[in-house]
């Protein structure tokens, strides 16, 4: 694998973005291509994105804060 397409893996996997994930809460299938190293840096990089998206956010949530809290309230709808 390229250095260019490590950091391509890098930032898709540390993107909030899943392909086909629908309603289920997943990790990037790209994680798996990466290295330990890799990994490390793509979880670090994550963690930095959904602080600065819950920056942006007028109630302080991440992408994912929101998705967890959307599956929260659907399943409690149900119950």
């Amino acid at each position: 694998m390229t250095d260019e397409e490590k950091v391509l893996l890098i930032e898709q996997v540390a993107g909030a973005w899943r392909p086909d994930a629908g309603d289920e809460l997943t990790y990037h299938k790209a994680w798996h291509d990466l290295d330990a190293h890799s990994r490390e840096i793509a979880a670090d990089r994550a963690r930095a994105l959904r602080r600065i998206e819950a920056a942006l956010d007028g109630e302080g949530l991440s992408t994912t804060a929101r998705h967890v809290l959307a599956k929260i309230t659907r399943a409690s709808r149900r119950a």
